[in-house]
């Protein structure tokens, strides 16, 4: 894609279309934890002509409508008194770009092959960040092309956010670009998880650093060092690996894994064995659990903000990489199946008294975007046809279904170029 044809109009600022709540928006200790930001791309397909008559202009309406509800997003971060990341609602609003190109949207092929230095060009950010607290909370950039489809880029901090609670905000948003009544409306408050007092903090949170660090500096993901890439798993090929695991070794399981364990605990031995982490080091698979569904009392549907905990599947790198395919197995399930209310009540409770942000020695991160409805996203002018990540968070794994309507699982990475090379031999499936 020759991006010399791209034209972006200057940026505006989307402010809500009513008046909405001032002053601080406080976060939760779980919105402390996964200080990045994550960016989204929403491939709508032309026929020769544009899709409705003006799909910016009904997305910035609309956007500016949803504000109303979701007012947050129109504020920025800050830090409170004694360190911790709030909002502050300043209606300021949203910033919108709308750009132009010459060329027809096929040219980008598949957009599930993450190539960040391609598809941030249809994501608006903020180039001059250096942490956290300097990415907006919400961006929108409508790329629109000459076959009259068009690309809708977001960028969201998920300080304010998880990948679910966003995948609520697009959904209501959607309902207002189509005129219609919010099906769920956000639920903004957060003192469901707020620390106990006083804290109780008698489990081990293995997730967490060893000691207090600053906000991390953000990842240049222009750069070239790293490579990204995507795998795929077929139905088929899920199915020999848990054959395999469950026919020499069902004994030792007290239920049969899934999928995503499968995988999550392959692409974990690939990858220590790929980073040549020293044999007698502790390698960690952090892994976000939803935490909602674990609570007695549960929010309301709708809630808006961070849900997930991390849970924490260890062990020494010699064990991990000399060992088989069902050890792994075994320690990613029983570490998902040590989230409980409790687990959760207690790392809450971890983080406002030290303070300390995930682990990243030794460690790799694993999400699941395989249930979040991004496919459903209908403005007025149809579904998606394609939705991915313009860029990657180091040591963070992304799984998901491949396209719309595929059942294979893609597994997203980004990882030095050397390291790649080698994981790239390993994480073939055959043998396991």
């Amino acid at each position: 894609m020759d991006y010399s044809k791209l034209k972006k109009v200057e940026p505006v600022q989307v402010v809500p279309s009513g008046k909405t709540p001032g002053g601080l928006y406080l976060l939760s200790n779980l919105d402390q934890t996964f200080p990045y930001p994550i960016e989204i791309v929403f491939a709508y397909k032309g026929n020769g002509t544009n899709i409705v008559k003006n799909p910016t202009e009904i997305l910035k309406t609309s956007l500016a409508k949803i504000l109303e509800d979701f007012y947050p997003f129109a504020g920025c971060l800050d830090t409170t008194w004694d360190g911790k990341m709030m909002v502050n609602c300043t209606g300021d609003g949203v910033l919108f770009v709308e750009a132009l190109i010459d060329e027809d949207m096929e040219v980008l092929g598949d957009l599930t092959i993450i190539d960040p230095l391609k598809l941030r060009k249809l994501i608006h950010f903020n180039e001059t960040a250096q942490n956290i607290l300097e990415v907006p909370p919400l961006t929108v950039q409508v790329t629109r092309f000459k076959c009259g489809g068009i690309i809708l880029g977001v960028a969201f901090n998920h300080i304010l956010v998880d990948d679910k609670a966003f995948a609520d905000f697009t959904k209501c948003w959607c309902e207002v670009a189509r005129g219609l009544p919010l099906s769920v409306p956000p639920y903004l408050e957060r003192s469901i998880f707020s620390a106990r007092q006083p804290p109780n903090t008698q489990i081990p949170h293995h997730e967490f650093t060893k000691t207090r660090y600053p906000l991390p500096t953000l990842i240049d993901q222009n750069q070239e060092i790293r490579t990204n890439q995507t795998f795929s798993f077929t139905p088929n090929i899920v199915s020999q690996m848990k054959k395999h695991v469950m026919e020499s070794y069902s004994n030792q399981f007290s239920s049969a894994p899934t999928s995503f364990e499968l995988v999550s605990a392959l692409v974990w031995i690939c990858w220590a064995k790929a980073a040549k982490i020293i044999p007698e080091s502790t390698t960690k698979l952090l892994i976000a659990v939803d935490g909602l569904p674990k609570l007695q009392q549960q929010p309301p549907e709708g809630y808006f903000g961070n849900g997930i905990v991390w849970s924490c599947a260890q062990c020494n790198a010699r064990d991990l990489t000399r060992k088989t395919l069902s050890f792994a197995v075994r320690i990613v399930q029983n570490a998902i199946k040590e989230v409980t209310e409790e687990y959760i009540r207690s790392a809450i409770d971890y983080h406002e008294v030290t303070r300390k942000g995930l682990d990243l020695e030794n460690s790799l991160w694993m999400t699941e975007w395989n249930r979040l409805p991004f496919y459903e996203a209908n403005f007025g002018w149809g579904e998606p046809i394609q939705v991915a990540q313009a860029s990657l968070v180091d040591n963070l794994v992304i799984t998901r279904l491949q396209g719309k309507d595929s059942e294979n699982i893609a597994v997203s990475l980004s990882l030095p170029a050397s390291q790649m090379e080698v994981f790239r031999g390993l994480v073939q499936p055959e043998g396991y």
